[in-house]
């Protein structure tokens, strides 16, 4: 996809070096520079009346735009053209104006003289979150549409014990064996446990990137496990209480620096909806909603549902219902729980198969789950309807994995005294 941006720069000079920093970004089509606030802002008005899809996806802001202050100018923005990302443009970069430009609407600070990594990964944030609030807003497209940089999918489950993180790890553990490069991030900040599914002690957390303006690919690096199998994990924090530093705003850094160094992203958002996962389930090309085909767990979908429908986080049309431990004998199939929820059904179940499970759950060893498994091979082929691997099937080819359609994990945090998300 190419990114198309609009510069608002008043100095003759440094619109030259900025086109000309613009020229040797892969991927962009720069416009050329508006001089001033209200060029600007009728440029984009004038785009806007045509259609939303015409408008760019990044808007860069130098700090001396006139004649409205900058701040002034990309608040304007924000309100008038919420699906646009603006970055400030600016020589002073420090905390205080950084917080005061997220309050204007920014969506990132790039420091002035420009330099082309910071520029790059200003636009590619700023670019990636545009694309996902159009998507939300347009309410169609492709959902599986990939934005700028890697495919971001939420894993969420509508109550404790669905299965989420089984759902996440497995999904993950398929796109990476389809030779892609995937990152999964444990974004169950209280009581996240994907660490104990794969057998992982890792000091670094999300955590330590919530307080990080400038997430560099050496920061991310440090922060990221590399696990045997190839995955990237981000992981939840050891302590639980600090969760709370990682906010809304910080998660959308994370999940924006991890799009543009992985080709896929997957997120367990866990079962309690914090910022964050509010956050990332908003910007997601793809969010999976988890449950069982039980009146507790449809009727904690349809809570959750309402939920984002409410703090306009995400459609119910816009989320993929998954339903496990699916049985042929039950009352509740995928239909009715389509009718009760409004959601998309994943068009294959995962069938019941806690005992296939437990012992790669509580070993620690998710990875080395049979490929002979029922529930493997539903996961597996869930990969495969998602886009996330080349075919459904297709993963099979480097550690098992089968050809349904759709599914989702059981089991969940077995070790803990019963199965879990």
């Amino acid at each position: 996809m190419t990114i198309r941006i609009l510069p608002a720069v008043g100095d003759a000079d440094a619109a030259r070096a900025l086109s000309g920093l613009l020229g040797q970004l892969p991927g962009v089509e720069p416009a050329p520079p508006v001089g001033d606030s209200t060029r600007l802002l009728d440029s984009l008005a004038a785009l806007a009346a045509a259609s939303l899809e015409d408008l760019p996806e990044v808007v860069l802001v130098h700090e001396r735009i006139g004649p409205a202050p900058a701040l002034e100018l990309i608040r304007e923005i924000a309100l008038r053209f919420p699906a646009v990302g603006v970055v400030l443009m600016t020589g002073d970069a420090g905390p205080a104006l950084y917080s005061a430009a997220m309050d204007s609407g920014a969506r990132g600070i790039a420091g002035l003289p420009l330099s082309y990594d910071e520029l790059a990964a200003r636009v590619q944030a700023a670019a990636q979150w545009a694309s996902g609030v159009r998507r939300h807003l347009g309410g169609g497209g492709d959902a599986l549409a990939t934005g700028p940089g890697g495919k971001l999918v939420a894993v969420a489950g509508a109550k404790g014990g669905v299965g989420t993180t089984v759902t996440a790890v497995q999904l993950a553990l398929a796109a990476q064996a389809a030779g892609r490069r995937v990152a999964l991030v444990d974004m169950d900040l209280q009581s996240g446990d994907i660490a104990s599914y794969l057998d992982v002690q890792f000091r670094r957390s999300i955590a330590d990137l919530a307080q990080i303006n400038d997430i560099t690919p050496r920061v991310l690096q440090e922060a990221v496990f590399t696990h045997r199998t190839g995955l990237g994990l981000l992981l939840a924090p050891g302590e639980g209480e600090r969760g709370e530093e990682v906010t809304d705003r910080a998660a959308r850094q994370v999940v924006g620096a991890l799009r543009s160094r992985f080709e896929v992203v997957i997120v367990d958002c866990g079962t309690q909806m914090t910022s964050a996962g509010a956050a990332t389930v908003e910007v997601a090309d793809l969010a999976l909603l988890v449950t069982t085909p039980d009146v507790v767990a449809v009727r904690a979908a349809k809570r959750m549902i309402r939920l984002w429908d409410r703090l306009q986080i995400r459609k119910a049309e816009d989320t993929v219902g998954v339903v496990n431990r699916h049985t042929r004998s039950a009352e509740i199939q995928p239909q009715l729980i389509e009718r009760a929820t409004g959601t998309r059904m994943a068009r294959t179940v995962v069938p019941a198969g806690y005992k296939e499970l437990q012992p790669a759950v509580d070993s620690g060893r998710m990875q080395d789950l049979d490929a002979k498994s029922a529930v493997k091979q539903a996961l597996w082929g869930l990969a495969g309807e998602l886009g996330l691997v080349e075919a459904p099937g297709a993963a099979g080819g480097r550690g098992g994995g089968g050809r349904g359609a759709a599914g989702a994990g059981g089991g969940g945090r077995a070790h803990r005294g019963g199965p879990a998300g």
